[in-house]
């Protein structure tokens, strides 16, 4: 079977919103703020069954996410060892015989800065997030990436820049997608800090 390898974001620091976030949405073992983690996205979705069995076999990494849909498959490991991660990740290599350099270039398909949102529009958005709540008055920066799981690259190094509040994440499916907020100013560097990161990405 031919895999396609569209993402593979490793984070050696997972930043406290984000692993927060991931235990918040995830059915699996619920990482920590600290840990180094691995989210490996391929298509087709169903192949991700069994890479998720190679990754435990072969390390003690752990597993937080797995999605698998039709078109792509996704999983998130982690563990407290660097090492372990990152072992689990040559195992999945090896075993769909691509390199990490294989994976998809990401690119940014949208990203939008809303200022001072209006109070109806900050309602609207809570009522779908799973993170933090918007206020009105505060603004928006929304992040849209493909492949979708390399946007947990752009929000870990969006957290690391800046003082901002971690909305909503979505990982998987066609798009990734992100929404944060934030004063003004905190939002600009944590704007260019999350599009930095995915166009440094070869």
């Amino acid at each position: 079977m031919s895999v396609t390898l569209r993402s593979y974001a490793f984070i050696d620091s997972l930043q406290p919103q984000l692993a927060a976030f991931t235990g918040t949405t995830a059915r699996g073992f619920l990482p920590l703020a600290g840990q180094a983690s691995l989210w490996v996205e391929t298509a087709p979705g169903m192949i991700i069954n069994r890479i998720t069995d190679v990754a435990l076999k072969a390390t003690a990494a752990v597993p937080a996410v797995q999605v698998v849909e039709r078109a792509f498959g996704l999983l998130e490991l982690h563990h407290d060892d660097k090492g372990e991660v990152m072992a689990a990740g040559d195992a999945i290599l090896r075993f769909i015989s691509v390199k990490r350099e294989d994976a998809v270039k990401p690119r940014v398909t949208s990203n939008q800065i809303i200022r001072a949102v209006e109070p109806y529009q900050a309602q609207l958005i809570n009522r779908n997030r799973n993170g933090m709540m918007l206020i009105p008055g505060e603004s928006l920066f929304i992040l849209e990436t493909e492949p979708a799981a390399w946007i947990v690259l752009a929000a870990n190094e969006a957290e690391k820049a800046a003082k901002v509040s971690l909305i909503n994440l979505q990982p998987y499916g066609a798009f990734g997608r992100l929404w944060m907020s934030g004063s003004e100013s905190e939002i600009d560097s944590a704007a260019a800090a999350a599009i930095a990161a995915i166009e440094a990405i070869q």
